[in-house]
């Protein structure tokens, strides 16, 4: 079964005024020891989205695995190592025909139903959230709190990615309720590489 860090940092280039300041960020979370990040970007154009994967794995492979959030063909021509969808993105099986047999596919649920209807598929890990309210999405899915992370954890054997709102703070209570791993944006971008050292020395 796929073994997953404990901190999975998500870099958003909308957290990052100057386009550059993500790059130096990623080299910063590199140097902090993170192993897993995923790119997201919600506005960009192809053509931008596709060159700013590219300048991240020039940047970080091969230590770092590179997961593409929504875009399958972008994670094709990028090179990526794997791909992150969404509810209504593809489903993970057309994804699964896109990306191939060897990448990670994720897949994000919200309650126990979507994760549930998650796991009978060849997702490799499963995330769900928000735990905690998040200021990343526009129009976030209800709050799942930690006892949602215990029930997702009673219906899954796959590896199980918490989301939103998570930070140092509350890290190792996410981890504590069944997460194998925390998913971060915003409280790793003031510093990143700081940041990142004291989430994993929060999750041990």
């Amino acid at each position: 079964m796929l073994q997953l860090p404990r901190l999975y940092p998500i870099l958003d280039p909308a957290c990052f005024p100057d386009g550059r300041e993500m790059f130096a960020a990623a080299e910063e979370l590199a140097a902090a020891g993170i192993t897993l990040l995923q790119y997201r970007n919600k506005q960009g154009t192809a053509r931008q989205m596709l060159d700013e994967a590219r300048e991240l794995r020039s940047r970080l492979a091969p230590r770092v695995k590179l997961i593409m959030n929504d875009r399958a063909d972008l994670c094709l021509a990028s090179a990526f190592d794997g791909l992150h969808v969404g509810q209504d993105d593809l489903s993970p099986e057309a994804a699964r025909v896109i990306i191939g047999p060897a990448r990670w596919l994720g897949v994000s649920t919200h309650n126990p139903e979507e994760l549930a209807e998650a796991d009978k598929t060849s997702a490799d890990y499963l995330a769900i959230g928000p735990v905690f309210a998040t200021t990343s999405k526009a129009n976030p899915d209800p709050v799942v709190g930690l006892e949602g992370i215990r029930r997702a954890r009673e219906l899954t054997h796959k590896p199980l990615v918490a989301i939103g709102g998570i930070t140092r703070a509350n890290a190792r209570s996410v981890f504590d309720a069944g997460a194998d791993t925390v998913a971060v944006i915003s409280d790793l971008v003031r510093d990143p590489r700081k940041s990142a050292e004291e989430f994993l020395r929060v999750l041990g």
